[in-house]
């Protein structure tokens, strides 16, 4: 049993990590912050990404009681779930180019964009959601702390990460997260349709 909760917990972890995306936001957090002295810089990120800490662990105590509100069950959350995740996936295998965030560069940010959308996007808001009835809040906030420290790692180095693996580094390895995030969607998606079938 030990064994099986570790590897639940560690699954919803990576798919949490994942949906953050820190490598794909390595460029454009270089690209916001370039002009702000190194020592800001790490001041900045380290804020930006406890509040988006903060936002995801609110969405996770109050999804549960939206999702009852609304009268949703486990299956349609799965399978929309699911559904969900692999548009998220295929936009990472097949990103469009975006220059929205151009404007950002002139000044320090605050909360958006760095915290949200970027960390704290629609997409992990919808995942915690999504698991948030079917594990326990001890169960979701592991996860989401061991997701979130590799995250916080990744984009205090970003400066660095860049330099050593270049803009194509970057993009080969955002479309390999994308493409491991598609594995998960469809067996989420799988999950859903055999509890149906079983009831």
């Amino acid at each position: 049993m030990e064994l099986l909760n570790l590897k639940v917990l560690f699954s919803i972890a990576f798919s949490l990590f994942l949906l953050m995306d820190p490598v794909g936001n390595v460029p454009i957090y270089v690209s916001i912050l370039k002009e702000i002295e190194p020592k800001r810089q790490r001041l900045i990120i380290t804020r930006e990404l406890l509040i988006a800490l903060g936002v995801i662990i609110v969405f996770t105590f109050l999804g549960k009681y939206l999702l009852q509100l609304l009268g949703i069950s486990s299956e349609t959350i799965l399978i929309s779930g699911g559904i969900i995740l692999f548009i998220i996936a295929m936009r990472m295998v097949f990103p469009k180019t975006n220059g929205t965030l151009e404007g950002s560069k002139r000044e320090e940010p605050f909360i958006v964009p760095l915290a949200i959308p970027l960390v704290a996007g629609p997409s992990v808001l919808a995942a915690v959601m999504i698991y948030t009835p079917r594990y326990s809040y001890t169960m979701l906030m592991s996860a989401l702390i061991i997701a979130w420290i590799p995250v916080f790692l990744i984009l205090m180095g970003s400066s660095l990460l860049k330099k050593i693996l270049g803009s194509r580094g970057i993009i080969a390895c955002e479309r390999l997260m994308g493409l491991i995030l598609t594995f998960i969607a469809v067996e989420m998606f799988l999950s859903g349709l055999k509890s149906i079938i079983q009831n």
